[in-house]
Order: structure tokens, then sequence, then C-alpha cells
């Protein structure tokens, strides 16, 4: 029993030596300019400089039949716009429109 229990101690050792060889790296995946759901998503700021980031929210609201309203700005390199997406409000007579160009 003793001879088992010091060769997963000794394996457990070998294995946590080699982990802490490998560097981290939290940069492999990339993060997409646009990312969303129907309750929302985030725009990158560096995105928004270029294309029109209000048109891109009220789009992706509508393909779910919601409305947007904006969230938060992050305005600096790396930042995001957050927005949520909202059923379309009471008194409103038709669904929300998507714009094709």
């Amino acid at each position: 029993m003793r001879i088992i229990a010091a060769a997963s101690l000794l394996a457990s050792l070998v294995v946590s030596g080699l982990l802490a060889g490998v560097p981290a790296r939290a940069d492999i995946l990339p993060v997409p300019p646009f990312k969303g759901n129907d309750t929302g998503g985030i725009i990158a700021y560096s995105m928004a400089a270029q294309v029109d980031a209000r048109q891109i929210a009220v789009d992706h609201c509508a393909r779910y039949g919601k409305v947007v309203k904006f969230l938060a700005v992050q305005p600096y390199d790396g930042g995001y716009i957050s927005f949520s997406c909202r059923w379309v409000p009471y008194g409103a007579a038709e669904q929300p429109l998507r714009t094709l160009y």
C-alpha cells in the first residue's frame, strides 16, 4: 500500500513539474469583433470606428424580433460596446425593421 501511495505521489510531482514548464497562452484563440445571441451582444470598439455599430446591433436584434438597447461603451482600444435585445415595447403595431443593403 505504501508503494502505491509513493508511486502516485511521484507521478503527481512529475506531472505538475511538466505542467509548470509549459507557458500559459491566453492569446491562442482570437476574440471576434462582434458576438451576440438573442439576449444581446458586444461589438469591439475598434470595429465600431470602421462601421456603423448602431446598425449592426439593430440588424442583429431584428433577427430575433426584438429592439436594441445600448448598455455601455468602453471608448479605448480593446474596449467593447455592449447592447441588449429587448422585446418590442407595448403599443408597437409592427415588428422591427431589418434593413438590407
